[in-house]
C-alpha cells in the first residue's frame, strides 16, 4: 500500500531507514494529474531502486500565467489509486506552506541551456523548476531522480543543475510516451475539444516528416519552414517555435554534425502543447 506523506520530516525519516538497510531510493517528481507517460517512468524507477517516491507538487513558482496554474488539473485520489496499482512506496504530497515557508527568499537561476525556448516564452518558468526540483532533491534524498523526456529542455535543466551543485542524484531520462496516434501525453491534454484532440496529432507528424527530410539531406532551414507551413494548414497556431538545437546545450543547430533535437511549441485553442524529437 503506498503511504502518503505531506511533511519532509517524516519523509526524510522514512527514507533515513530505508538507507540504512542498504536500499537505493528512487524519486519521480510530479505535478500530479497522472498518466500513463508518469506510469512509465515509476515502471523504469521500480526497475532500478529498492523503494520509490512519487512527489505530486502543483509548484506555483513555475507557472507565469496564473490562469494556467488555477487550470491545472488535480485529482489526488486518482493519482493514488495508480501508484498504488503501480507499486509505489510512499506518496509524496506536500502543500504549498512546506515547500515554501514563511520567509521564503532563494531562487535558483540555470543560465545558458534554460534561456531559450520555453524560457524564452515562459519567463521565470526554469527559474521555478531549479528551485522545486533541487527542494525535492533534498526533502527525498533519493539516489536516483526519473524524468520524461517529453519535457527535453526541463531534463537538459536539471541535469546541468545537478552537475552545477554537486548534488548526489542521478538523473535518468526515459522515452516520451504517445497517444496510438502519436501525440505526446500530457496532462493537458483532457483539456482539449474533440475537435482539437482530432488536429493535435499533425504536430509530432510534421515534426516526424521534417525530421526525415533532414536525415535525407534536405536543408534544416528548408525542413523547418515546410513543417511550420504544414502545422498551420492543419489548424494549430500560433506557433512559439519549432526549431533544431543541439541535444545537451540547446544552441541553434543548422545541420545534423552532432547530436540534435527538434522541439516545438505550439498553441491550439486554449492549450499550449510541447512536443521534441530526436534527429
Amino acid at each position: 500500500m503506498t503511504q502518503v506523506i505531506r511533511t519532509s520530516a517524516e519523509l526524510r525519516a522514512r527514507v533515513a531507514a530505508w538507507k540504512r538497510s542498504g536500499m537505493l531510493v528512487g524519486v519521480v517528481p510530479t505535478m500530479g494529474a497522472l498518466h500513463d507517460g508518469h506510469l512509465s517512468l515509476v515502471a523504469e524507477a521500480r526497475k532500478q531502486s529498492d523503494r520509490v517516491i512519487v512527489t505530486i507538487f502543483v509548484n506555483p513558482m513555475q507557472f507565469n500565467n496564473p490562469s494556467d496554474l488555477e487550470k491545472y488539473p488535480r485529482d489526488e485520489g486518482h493519482d493514488l489509486a495508480l501508484l498504488e496499482a503501480a507499486g509505489v512506496d510512499v506518496l509524496f504530497a506536500p502543500g504549498v506552506d512546506e515547500v515554501y515557508p514563511e520567509g521564503f527568499s532563494t531562487k535558483i537561476t540555470v543560465s545558458g541551456v534554460s534561456e531559450p525556448l520555453e524560457g524564452a516564452f515562459r519567463p521565470g518558468h526554469f527559474e521555478g523548476v531549479a528551485t522545486v526540483v533541487a527542494k525535492l532533491f533534498g526533502m527525498t534524498q533519493a539516489g536516483r531522480a526519473f524524468f520524461g523526456e517529453k519535457d527535453w529542455q526541463q531534463l537538459q535543466v536539471v541535469r546541468r543543475l545537478v552537475t552545477d551543485l554537486n548534488i548526489p542524484v542521478r538523473v535518468i531520462g526515459c522515452p516520451t510516451i504517445r497517444e496510438a496516434d502519436g501525440l505526446a501525453m500530457s496532462s493537458r491534454n483532457v483539456r482539449l475539444s474533440p475537435e482539437d484532440r482530432a488536429i493535435a496529432p499533425a504536430l509530432p507528424a510534421a515534426m516526424e516528416r521534417a525530421a526525415a527530410a533532414m536525415r535525407a539531406g534536405t536543408p534544416v532551414a528548408e525542413a523547418l519552414e515546410t513543417a511550420r507551413a504544414e502545422i498551420a494548414a492543419a489548424g494549430l497556431g500560433p506557433i512559439e517555435y519549432l526549431d533544431l538545437r543541439h541535444a545537451e546545450s540547446l544552441a541553434p543547430a543548422s545541420d545534423l554534425n552532432a547530436p540534435a533535437r527538434m522541439l516545438a511549441a505550439v498553441w491550439l485553442g486554449d492549450v499550449r502543447l510541447i512536443d521534441n524529437i530526436a534527429v
